[in-house]
């Protein structure tokens, strides 16, 4: 996904940022703690999430997301945890997640506001 903050200059600081899915449209990720975004986020803290997929115009799809985020400091290492679940399945990382996690914050993206687009319903014709 797509994460964007507000910098300290008023402009959008776009990144990509792995996630995982929590209860109901909750997202988690984990970042740098002395990271710009993590920086912006703690200044306000809110971004819009930007999910998307498909390589072909007729495939395209996917999901805005405006979020009220939460900057977590405890906990860090479950969040690396669940994302190394997600993206690197079966691969031994606790080591590298101990070693991380002192570094990092957690991330929890609320959602409150959604917008979605499906170029598969077009039927092929645009």
């Amino acid at each position: 996904m797509t994460c964007a903050t507000i910098g300290p200059n008023g402009r959008p600081h776009l990144m990509p940022l792995w996630f995982v899915a929590e209860d109901g449209p909750v997202l988690r990720g984990w970042t740098y703690a002395k990271s710009q975004k993590t920086k912006n986020l703690e200044r306000d803290p809110h971004a819009t999430l930007q999910i998307e997929t498909g390589v072909e115009y007729q495939e395209l799809r996917g999901a805005m997301m405006e979020c009220d985020v939460e900057v977590a400091r405890e906990g860090v290492a479950d969040f690396g945890t669940a994302l190394f679940e997600r993206y690197a399945p079966g691969v031994d990382v606790g080591d590298m997640i101990s070693q991380q996690a002192p570094k990092r914050v957690g991330l929890v993206f609320t959602p409150t506001r959604i917008v979605t687009w499906d170029h598969r319903k077009l039927g092929g014709s645009y």
